[in-house]
């Protein structure tokens, strides 16, 4: 499968990610609603350091895809969806340590 460099942004920083040409869109679609949570969360003024915010943001998504799961009687994603997604967030989770680690 053919890989692209997608440029993503997530609170005004620019993160280049890896990702498949047919899996653009759902990524450049999971940056923005990272961002837009993210934004929030800081917004709220509960939560203070990027890092924070990224990790509280990381468990809110989590906790709505779990409960998402849990609603849909017999049916869950599959492994390989759980894989891709944790490769995606795992992507962008390197890149924006690497913005942040000076």
């Amino acid at each position: 499968m053919s890989q692209q460099t997608v440029n993503i942004r997530i609170l005004d920083k620019e993160y280049q990610v890896s990702c498949p040409v047919d899996e653009r869109d759902a990524l450049l679609q999971s940056a923005r609603a990272l961002d837009e949570r993210m934004r929030a969360i800081r917004n709220s003024g509960s939560v203070i350091g990027l890092e924070r915010i990224a990790v509280m943001a990381a468990l809110n998504l989590t906790y709505d895809l779990t409960k998402l799961e849990s609603k849909t009687t017999g049916q869950s994603l599959s492994d390989d969806a759980f894989q891709r997604l944790d490769r995606k967030l795992s992507a962008a989770l390197e890149s924006f340590e690497q913005t942040t680690s000076f």
